[in-house]
């Protein structure tokens, strides 16, 4: 494809730094003389409000503060934390529980996340205490003003969440900016809309894991209007006496999930697709197929076995390949 007058006045810029113990990034095609200091800002602006609302990590943010509340206390909850708790109210409760923000105490027990020390195999009355705690059921979410119960002991941990609502709200505010063409990515989690200069789409590399899972061909997206997750155990993992625990646990059990290599879902909000991963995970490489399927999701399971490595994808994700 040729380039338009009007591709050819653009350019390719890139933005970056860090954010919610990772790094985000944006590519996009805009004209020379923008100015990208003001850009920049106003993107970490974006996401220094996700964290300073929804980290783990930051003792003083909305989250934590809801974490300490005392038992039957409304806490009020500004709108972005309002909006990823009411997704995430609905995902766990379309999941069955296998995506469940009250993760938390569960987290911290395995030794995962803010304040949870070394990953360790942990001893089975923490990880019952952990467990006897409330759950999403018990949460309730009111409006007027935006309020979320504490039920009591609830730790709340949108890890698995936030950094895909982070990357729809760079979008959002790049078109607000009337930036229609950009590449966003906060910790992997990435989306894509309009076309570089050169009028080609944004093209990226799903992710397979872990490197010795390179053996699988390379599956490659173009992203104009989606978004693509992928839960996976490849940085945050430990072994016990041969075994292998990644970070992703299952809510139901409050142990990690076994042999999850890596699961891929492509949606049009990134927050979905980010939560989506992560719950397909928890199911399992069976069940989150037939589920994808049955939902019309475009999804990617790579599962490691004992016999190798193996590969599925629902209809709707091989699709997408062929586009």
């Amino acid at each position: 494809m040729m380039p338009s007058p009007l591709a050819a006045s653009r350019t390719l810029a890139t933005l970056g730094g860090q954010t919610m113990g990772t790094t985000w990034s944006a590519r996009l095609a805009i004209p020379s003389d923008l100015d990208l200091h003001r850009l920049h800002a106003l993107l970490q602006g974006e996401l220094d409000r996700v964290v300073a609302q929804m980290s783990t990590w930051e003792a003083s943010s909305t989250l934590c503060h809801y974490n300490r509340a005392a038992a039957g206390s409304w806490q009020v909850l500004p709108e972005d934390f309002a909006r990823v708790m009411a997704a995430a109210l609905r995902i766990a409760r379309d999941s069955e529980g296998a995506f469940d923000p009250t993760v938390g105490a569960l987290v911290h027990a395995w030794g995962f996340g803010a304040g949870g020390g070394t990953p360790a195999l942990p001893p089975e009355q923490t990880l019952q205490q952990a467990r006897a705690r409330p759950r999403w059921s018990q949460l309730a979410l009111r409006g007027q003003p935006l309020a979320l119960l504490q039920p009591g002991a609830v730790q709340l941990d949108l890890s698995a969440i936030a950094k895909g609502y982070a990357v729809d709200l760079l979008l959002q505010a790049l078109g607000r900016r009337g930036i229609d063409d950009a590449l966003v990515e906060v910790g992997g989690e990435l989306a894509g809309r309009g076309r570089k200069p050169d009028g080609t789409p944004w093209r990226v590399l799903v992710e397979t894991g872990a490197d010795e899972h390179a053996t699988l061909p390379a599956r490659v997206l173009a992203l104009d209007g989606l978004a693509v997750a992928t839960s996976g155990d490849r940085w945050h993992r430990f072994e016990h006496d041969g075994v292998r625990y990644g970070h992703t646990l299952d809510p139901r059990s409050g142990r990690p999930v076994p042999q999850a290599a890596a699961v891929t879902v492509v949606m049009h909000s990134a927050m979905e697709a980010d939560a989506w991963a992560t719950a397909l995970t928890v199911m399992g490489a069976e069940a989150g197929l037939r589920f994808a399927q049955a939902r019309q999701m475009a999804a990617r399971l790579v599962v490691a076995s004992a016999s190798g490595i193996q590969e599925h994808m629902s209809e709707r994700f091989a699709a997408l390949l062929a586009a």
